[in-house]
């Protein structure tokens, strides 16, 4: 008589169950499919931003006498290129394509105005005032509205850029940028506008005061 013996299956180790759990979740994340209990991928490997900057500290507070009369909205198109001696732009040398959006405020100075330079009728029904020419601010650089077109660098530049970091990369188109917007405020007629707005303001509001005849005029 023959007794057959039946093997049993063999177990599957634990290491090779949990190898093959693993590969059943790795396929179901990169198939897409979502399940309600588990974040998508983009949730589950996304960055988390956290601003960590200290307290705002005040360092003065300045007393304003000047009255914004007019601002001028520009654009200036840079193009800036560097060169090097004895060698070509392929191996040294950048240029840069910068388009700059800023803005120029004129003002007058109403602080410079001194009790000469205002004068009152005897009937307190005319007034006259003389006041300084308008100015122009600083140029303000928009940097939300600038930006960089294109840059060509030469072979030992961007070898260098691999190995440096340089976050003043820009700053020279910028500088450029600030004084081109500059120069074509001061051709701008924006003072003249700025003169003829404070102009326009002082005798609406004298005469809401009561004065019938109102002369503004400008000097150094």
């Amino acid at each position: 008589m023959t007794t057959s013996i039946k093997q049993l299956p063999r177990r599957m180790p634990g290491w090779a169950k949990a190898l093959t759990a693993l590969v059943v979740v790795l396929a179901v994340l990169l198939a897409g499919i979502r399940l309600a209990v588990l974040p998508g991928i983009k949730d589950l490997f996304g960055t988390d931003t956290h601003d960590r900057s200290g307290p705002t500290l005040l360092k003065s507070i300045q007393d304003l006498s000047h009255y914004d009369a007019a601002s001028g909205n520009f654009q200036v198109v840079v193009d800036l290129e560097k060169d090097a001696k004895y060698l070509p732009d392929a191996i040294r040398g950048t240029r840069t394509l910068y388009v700059g959006a800023g803005t120029v405020d004129a003002y007058v100075d109403l602080g410079k105005v001194g009790d000469r330079d205002v004068t009152v009728g005897g009937d307190r029904t005319s007034a006259t005032l003389r006041l300084p020419h308008a100015q122009l601010g600083k140029p303000a650089l928009d940097v939300d509205h600038s930006y960089t077109v294109s840059k060509q660098r030469g072979l030992l530049d961007r070898l260098g850029d691999l190995f440096s970091d340089n976050p003043d990369s820009e700053h020279a188109v910028q500088q450029l940028a600030v004084r081109h917007i500059a120069d074509a405020a001061r051709t701008s007629g924006l003072t003249a506008r700025a003169e003829t707005n404070t102009t326009g303001m002082l005798e609406g509001l004298l005469k809401s005061l009561g004065f019938k005849e109102v002369h503004v005029s400008y000097g150094s």
